[in-house]
This record gives structure tokens, C-alpha cells and sequence, in this order.
């Protein structure tokens, strides 16, 4: 690999860096203007994701998304409940199981505070073409797993495997 491409993967990892920490400081004021954790925004966001994908959210699947032990998980969502974020309801496909549901002022909340950076994010891509677009998503899916591997691994030690 040559000195410029090397270059340029690096600068590439760093710009994802700082979009990381960009997006965590929205997230952390979001958090705090809410009386939230992060938590607990990592918990509302995989609720909110899990619903958008059509899989119900469970307390053993959260407490693996947040990575959590199970009485952690609990306080979790006794907390989240509580405040009147999430609601615990019966699954309607199996009535046995508790699954995990945003409350309307939940997503009303992140809906006013994370409107306009999405609107932005938006208006923002309106510059790419449709196929920069697929690589860019592309792109940040295989970062996402990368990253993924990378945080569940002890000290990031062989996060390859």
C-alpha cells in the first residue's frame, strides 16, 4: 500500500472518530436535558431499533445490546419505566413473554431533540448520488461491525476473530 493510501485510510479513521465523539455529545446532552444515562439512551435507541426492524425487544436481548447483567438490566427498567419512558407488555405472538415498548413521550422526545439532526444528516446526503450513497452505507455497516467486535472484546485484544 502506498504512503497516500495509507494516509488516507487514516485520515478516514480519525474523521470516524471525531463523527463519534460528535454524535456521543448529542447523545450525552440529549441524556442530561432528559434526566437520562447513556446508558439508558443506549437502551431506548436499541428499543427504538428493535421495533423499527420488526424484532421484539426483550430484557435478556437488552441487557446483551447494553451489556448488562440481568439485575442491572431490572434496574434499568425499573428506571426507564418509571420515568415513563418504556412501557413492559405482554408479546401478542406469545403471551408469556414481557417484551419492551418506547412510550409515545419517549419517542416524541427524541423525535424534537434528534429531529433537525436528522432533517440535517438528510440535507447533508441530498449531495451524494444514489450509488455513493449505497457505498457509504456499505461503508459505515462493515465500521459498525468492525467497532462492534472491537467494544466486546477484552482491551480490544484480537477483536479480528
Amino acid at each position: 500500500m502506498s504512503d497516500d493510501a495509507a494516509r488516507a485510510r487514516l485520515d478516514i479513521s480519525l474523521l470516524l472518530r471525531r463523527l463519534t465523539v460528535e454524535l456521543d455529545a448529542v447523545g450525552g446532552r440529549f441524556a442530561q436535558a432528559h434526566g437520562l444515562n447513556r446508558t439508558d439512551v443506549r437502551a431506548l435507541v436499541a428499543i427504538m431499533d428493535a421495533a423499527r426492524s420488526g424484532q421484539p425487544m426483550t430484557a435478556g436481548r437488552l441487557g446483551d445490546a447494553v451489556e448488562l447483567a440481568s439485575a442491572s438490566t431490572t434496574a434499568l427498567l425499573d428506571r426507564l419505566e418509571r420515568v415513563g419512558h418504556l412501557r413492559r407488555v405482554r408479546d401478542p405472538a406469545d403471551g408469556r413473554r414481557v417484551v419492551l415498548e418506547m412510550s409515545e413521550s419517549a419517542m416524541a422526545a427524541g423525535a424534537e431533540y434528534f429531529g433537525g439532526l436528522q432533517r440535517d444528516l438528510a440535507a447533508a446526503m441530498d449531495a451524494y448520488t444514489d450509488e455513493e450513497l449505497a457505498l457509504v452505507e456499505r461503508f459505515l455497516r462493515d465500521m459498525t461491525a468492525v467497532a462492534s467486535r472491537y467494544a466486546r472484546t477484552a482491551d480490544g485484544e484480537d477483536a479480528q476473530r
